[in-house]
């Protein structure tokens, strides 16, 4: 079956549409934990979250019943492209994606200047990198049900395509 990655900015809905995607029987990953991902030092001495070599591998390598999604937004995630079937951009503009981190709950990312600020330099830095290796688009301001029935769409089509 396919293996779909979702990606796209904080605030565009990826942990919701995994949530809806779990509940409809589907196999999901969020990578945000560190199960999934690590911290790394670059050269400039920065941070940056990344995800565990190792383990990325072993989820897209073992063979398992039915459609595997996975979200997730990391600096290494083009090492992966090939184990996924399909990777999937979500989008929404600035103005959205800045009230739903404000809104949101069930993780803080977002909730101060600095990562709000981040969250803009990204969208005008890594959005057009992802947009331009992804292999569809969707519009993350369309009602959940909408974008959930548009994901597992997708991960039909690529089972149909390959």
């Amino acid at each position: 079956m396919a293996k779909v990655l979702i990606t796209g900015m904080s605030g565009t809905g990826k942990s919701s549409a995994l949530h809806a995607l779990a509940g409809r029987g589907h196999r999901t990953v969020d990578t945000d934990t560190g199960e999934w991902s690590r911290w790394t030092t670059l050269p400039d001495g920065t941070r940056d979250w990344i995800w565990r070599e190792d383990a990325m591998t072993a989820l897209l390598s073992a063979p398992a019943p039915g459609h595997l999604f996975v979200a997730g937004c990391r600096s290494n995630q083009g090492a992966f492209y090939p184990g996924f079937d399909a990777v999937v951009l979500l989008s929404a503009p600035a103005d959205v994606l800045l009230a739903r981190v404000a809104a949101r709950t069930g993780n803080p990312y977002g909730k101060t200047e600095r990562e709000r600020a981040a969250i803009l330099e990204h969208l005008e830095s890594v959005e057009p990198l992802l947009r331009a290796t992804a292999t569809a688009e969707l519009d993350a301001t369309a009602p959940l049900e909408t974008v959930t029935r548009q994901l597992e769409e997708l991960a039909e089509a690529a089972v149909v395509g390959r």
